[in-house]
């Protein structure tokens, strides 16, 4: 059984990546049933470029929102939303969010669909992203967290988690997962296959060493435990940027703490995320002198 799939894709400013990205949806092994390209209003050569494939793929459509001044998560959301508002009256079993700098082998989407169809409880997939010449490291990973750099959804599920949530300062992807695993849907990265981000991860509207300290923060307001953060701070001073990323990421979290940073997110998913962090730190606790557990579930360190 194959099923069917639909993608959206918000762009802004996207030139130097997109086209790229589309030669690697158009040569799929199975094609999406649509997808829809959102411009945010962009002032570059995006929508052009898009425009030069319409013809010959009459399943991509191209939508323009006006232009904004401020780049926020919750822009992607909107733009996200209308794209995925277009596709209400369309009949498939699979959305996909796909960023606009993102690249992948032919057979890439046949791959998570089967996976789709082995297991019908499965309601997010994705793969690890590979930037550069570095892949994420899932050894000091769970394999349930799922990169928004391109995710898939059982359209049940997602209308079920009630789609993106418009959160200005990111997580909107972890936000849509977690909810997802609370809700009974197993959410799932297959290391079979990658994804090729061209754009390093948190950077599009800052330098790396301030995305550290953001991303520390963001940790905070999406109800990171304390102590998961200690440790995962202490994890990421042994990686580059050595000890200084882990410092911002500890910095940033407590920082937020004392600023008393407003936490979007319901009481329960933080309950249900913390869970999930202390039932994975003990895990690894326990692993490290030499006491085997059950199999840990929680995002990445």
């Amino acid at each position: 059984m194959t099923l069917s799939y639909a993608l959206v894709t918000p762009a802004r400013n996207e030139q130097r990546f997109i086209e790229q990205t589309i030669q690697s949806v158009v040569r799929q092994t199975v094609l999406p049933r649509r997808w829809v390209i959102v411009s945010d209003g962009s002032t570059d050569r995006t929508d052009d470029i898009v425009k030069t494939f319409l013809a010959d793929y009459p399943w991509m459509a191209l939508i323009r929102l006006p232009e904004r001044r401020d780049r926020h998560f919750a822009a992607k959301v909107q733009c996200f939303s209308a794209g995925y508002e277009t596709l209400r009256d369309e009949d498939y079993d699979i959305i996909g969010n796909l960023d606009a700098d993102i690249t992948f082998e032919v057979d890439y989407f046949e791959f998570l669909l089967g996976k789709f169809a082995a297991d019908p409880k499965l309601g997010v997939a994705g793969t690890p992203f590979v930037e550069g010449t570095t892949c994420y490291d899932f050894r000091f990973a769970s394999l349930e967290h799922v990169s928004g750099a391109c995710q898939l959804f059982r359209r049940r599920c997602f209308e079920e988690v009630g789609g993106y949530k418009p959160v200005k300062g990111g997580g909107i992807d972890w936000i849509a997962v977690t909810s997802a695993r609370m809700k009974g849907w197993k959410t799932r990265t297959f290391v079979e296959r990658v994804c090729h981000h061209h754009r390093p991860m948190g950077t599009g509207s800052c330098g790396s060493l301030r995305a550290w300290f953001r991303l520390g923060g963001r940790d905070f307001y999406l109800g990171g435990h304390p102590l998961w953060q200690f440790f995962r701070g202490c994890f990421h001073m042994a990686r580059k940027p050595y000890l200084l990323g882990g410092l911002l990421l500890l910095t940033g979290y407590w920082w937020a703490l004392m600023t008393r940073v407003q936490r979007p997110i319901p009481p329960e998913l933080m309950k249900f995320h913390r869970r999930e962090q202390m039932h994975r730190l003990r895990h690894r606790l326990l692993k490290a002198i030499g006491i085997a557990t059950v199999p840990a579930a929680s995002n990445e360190l």
